[in-house]
């Protein structure tokens, strides 16, 4: 089983680009909907978040503008976010794999945005980078709702550089032509995630034996 890391930029398509992986009949787990879940009422994350941010909190679960404004500038309170968060998405994750494996998939996908961030490239077997440039980049991000150019800033910060990742990624999906062509690359790039060794799918059940 070939796990391929999918990941990209805010604003760069990589949401749009697991989409079509999935209409490809790829398997994608997408770690965004997995803290969504975790964040929902009665999610694993609510009452150690609230432990460690009070007032953050309530009837529909984790309030991620509440939280926001007490981490997005804060670096050890953000660290902190992220020592609850991770390990949660982390066994999340790890039931896809699982079920992947039972199923027999040949190739799955783990759609992390933060996969350098967080050093998620070393956990598959290749990288899938989803890249445009800066400009439409920032166009697309400035359209969001309640987005304005200090948080995309401030977001980007928190981000390895797109030039970093294009250097560091095995492929690259360019997205600022629109759907179609992106489509076209996706499915062109198969074959070729194929013939990549699927190696860390033997590694992490090695991992969890031992942890075990």
């Amino acid at each position: 089983m070939v796990i391929v890391g999918l990941t990209g930029s805010i604003g760069m398509g990589k949401s749009e680009t697991a989409k079509m992986f999935r209409k490809l009949g790829i398997p994608v787990y997408d770690a965004d909907a997995a803290v969504h879940a975790i964040y929902a009422p009665g999610g694993s994350a609510v009452a150690p978040i609230e432990a460690a941010f009070p007032g953050v909190t309530g009837a529909n679960g984790v309030d991620r503008e509440a939280l926001a404004k007490q981490v997005l500038n804060d670096a050890a309170a953000l660290k902190k976010l992220e020592s609850i968060v991770h390990p949660l998405v982390g066994l999340e994750q790890q039931k896809f794999l699982e079920q992947a494996a039972a199923e027999n998939a040949e190739i799955i996908v783990i759609d992390v945005p933060l996969l350098y961030e967080t050093g998620g490239q070393k956990r598959v077997d290749c990288v899938v980078l989803v890249s445009a440039p800066y400009e439409l980049q920032r166009e697309r991000v400035l359209e969001r709702p309640g987005m304005s150019e200090e948080k995309f800033q401030a977001i980007l910060s928190k981000q390895v550089p797109d030039a970093q990742k294009r250097e560091q990624a095995d492929f690259i999906i360019d997205s600022s032509q629109g759907l179609e062509p992106a489509m076209a690359q996706v499915e062109a790039l198969i074959p070729l995630l194929k013939k990549v060794p699927g190696r860390a799918w033997d590694s992490r059940r090695r991992q969890n034996t031992t942890a075990s």
